[in-house]
């Protein structure tokens, strides 16, 4: 995808109209977890910060939703993927455009990425 967008909003805009339902409630969900995430384009994808650092990023695709939670954020929740049957690597995880957002768990993704963060800084 060229990169013809400068924000979010923008990026978003760029997917059919099922992919951009998923993107938001995705974004929703991210955003519910603090005032202080901020939103920022990150490697051509949306992303947000926290307390300044990189976070998490996302990405749509015809078929699934990207999350980027980076190796920790797979690692610590690499049982609950196998359990959904997620397809996921290293950094990236899957989320198949066809079935609900795992709401719950991209929370605790979120949580659990904050607290990563907190504890770096300490």
């Amino acid at each position: 995808m060229k990169n013809t967008f400068t924000n979010i909003d923008e990026y978003i805009l760029l997917f059919p109209q099922e992919v951009q339902e998923k993107l938001l409630e995705l974004r929703k969900v991210i955003h519910s977890q603090g005032s202080e995430l901020e939103e920022y384009i990150g490697y051509q994808m949306p992303a947000f910060r926290y307390k300044g650092k990189p976070m998490i990023y996302f990405a749509g695709y015809k078929k699934h939703i990207g999350l980027y939670p980076g190796a920790e954020g797979i690692r610590q929740f690499e049982p609950d993927f196998k359990e959904k049957k997620y397809k996921f690597s290293k950094g990236a995880l899957q989320l198949p455009i066809t079935e609900d957002l795992p709401l719950d768990l991209i929370h605790q993704i979120v949580l659990f990425k904050m607290e990563e963060i907190e504890q770096k800084k300490s």
